[in-house]
């Protein structure tokens, strides 16, 4: 970070990444490294090509007592070497007389194609070619290490944000991240965080939640709950991370990725267009599930009160605070049904026909102090179109219904939804991220890197299983 090393910065973060980048395949064994000079080269020849084969099969095999890496790190190990390094530089902290430079060239690096002048103030920016780096990050987001640089580009460089929220092709960077989240059991909770994190990044930019629902995938063979021969990638969004949500209710119970969760769906919320069928139904039975964990909340509250009156000695359960969670989240459920029903009501139909075929479940929180207010509008679209199918009798078809919906969405008089204000989320960095960043990059490394090798027990970092 000083001294003489200090103007190669950007030279070697450029580097580093294209190693990323190339995915370059290591040399078969005993593959000559040089090329053979026409007169035979002689002996030093001879030993340079021994050296380097040597030195290509330590990193290939590891060295002693190193543990074998995944089979997809083990492909190119001097991409993955590269990517660690660059991980670490990057999260030194800064000094107290200079900024960590190898994070100022991560944060200010410009397309190749980008022919504006680069500030005076950093020394360390240079160009690399976005397009490239763009596909392999694409390709490589099975592993943490690719995730977590995906993150740090998005959140600190600005170049890399416009051009990534500019593509065309986005799903082939969303729907990995969407892997990652939907097989939450087999990752670690870091990981889960990070894919998370980028998609509140990419939720912040309208046109990006505009654009997903235009995407339209073909058969998604890794969502096993339902077959889905057709949907957007929009809705395929929303499913995984209502998923998400359910699965940390049950399971982990993890305030901090409800609220990430939440706050993606509530940015996204306004732009709802042509929901899947399957999509709104999740969105209203995530409501169901919520509804029923508030009243079980509740009864528990009035028991224990109960009890309490006979008894003194018994510490209470804290409900009161289990009862003020599950109101905040069912708070944001319902802001995101009425941001959608109020922004895009006449695009979503299926959202309308769940909330109908399921209305009784709204019924106890109409009067409820804390959801009077966002009741309104949801409680205004169940009257109107419920009076509208009893008009047209009794006895029809799911494609009847839809279309009265339809036709009621464009009857329905804008002015009598009640405007309220946009639902926008954005990420902040933790205060001292260092404390989050630095052990999970070296947990990489002592998990990830190739013929590197740390003794367990002298490990203080992190513990072992952080990894």
């Amino acid at each position: 970070m000083h001294g003489r090393c200090l103007p190669y910065t950007s030279r070697l973060v450029k580097t580093l990444l294209y190693n990323f980048i190339r995915q370059e395949k290591r040399p078969p064994p005993g593959t000559h490294i040089f090329q053979q000079q026409s007169d035979g080269g002689g002996l030093l020849y001879g030993l340079a090509s021994g050296v380097a084969t040597g030195l290509w099969t330590v990193f290939t095999l590891g060295g002693v007592g190193s543990k074998p890496a995944p089979q997809q790190e083990q492909s190119s190990p001097l991409a993955s070497q590269s990517l660690l390094l660059l991980l670490v530089l990057a999260n030194l902290t800064d000094a107290p007389d200079s900024p960590n430079p190898y994070k100022q060239a991560i944060m200010s690096f410009k397309n190749t194609q980008d022919n504006t002048a680069f500030p005076s103030s950093n020394p360390h920016a240079f160009q690399i070619n976005f397009n490239s780096l763009y596909t392999a990050l694409c390709d490589q987001q099975k592993s943490d290490q690719a995730t977590l640089l995906l993150y740090m580009l998005l959140h600190q460089n600005s170049n890399v944000r416009t051009y990534m929220l500019a593509r065309t092709d986005m799903e082939n960077l969303v729907v990995p991240i969407l892997e990652i989240l939907y097989h939450v059991e087999e990752r670690n909770s870091h990981h889960v965080y990070m894919a998370l994190i980028i998609l509140l990044i990419l939720t912040e930019d309208d046109g990006f939640n505009r654009s997903i629902h235009e995407v339209i995938l073909k058969n998604i063979t890794w969502y096993s709950e339902r077959v889905l021969t057709e949907i957007s990638l929009g809705s395929l969004l929303i499913l995984v991370v209502i998923r998400t949500i359910q699965y940390n209710m049950t399971r982990t119970r993890d305030k901090y990725l409800h609220t990430n969760c939440l706050a993606a769906l509530a940015n996204m919320s306004a732009q709802f267009r042509s929901l899947h069928q399957y999509a709104a139904q999740r969105i209203i039975s995530l409501f169901s599930l919520l509804s029923k964990k508030h009243n079980k909340v509740l009864e528990q509250a009035t028991q224990s009160l109960r009890g309490s009156l006979s008894s003194d000695d018994v510490p209470l359960p804290d409900y009161a605070q289990d009862l003020n969670v599950i109101e905040e989240v069912i708070r944001m459920m319902l802001e995101i049904i009425n941001s959608c029903l109020t922004n895009s009501l006449h695009h979503n139909p299926n959202l309308v026909y769940a909330l109908l075929y399921k209305r009784d479940l709204f019924e106890q929180f109409r009067t409820h102090p804390s959801f009077q207010d966002i009741m309104q509008n949801i409680d205004l679209v169940i009257t109107f179109f419920s009076s509208r199918l009893q008009q047209a009798g009794a006895e029809l078809s799911v494609e009847r219904v839809l279309e009265i919906i339809k036709q009621g969405a464009v009857a329905l008089p804008k002015d009598r939804l009640r405007k309220f204000p946009e639902l926008k989320f954005k990420y902040v960095e933790e205060e001292q991220p260092e404390e989050f960043f630095i052990p999970y990059v070296w947990s990489l490394v002592y998990n990830s890197a190739v013929a590197l090798y740390w003794n367990p027990q002298d490990i203080q970092l992190f513990t072992m299983d952080s990894g």
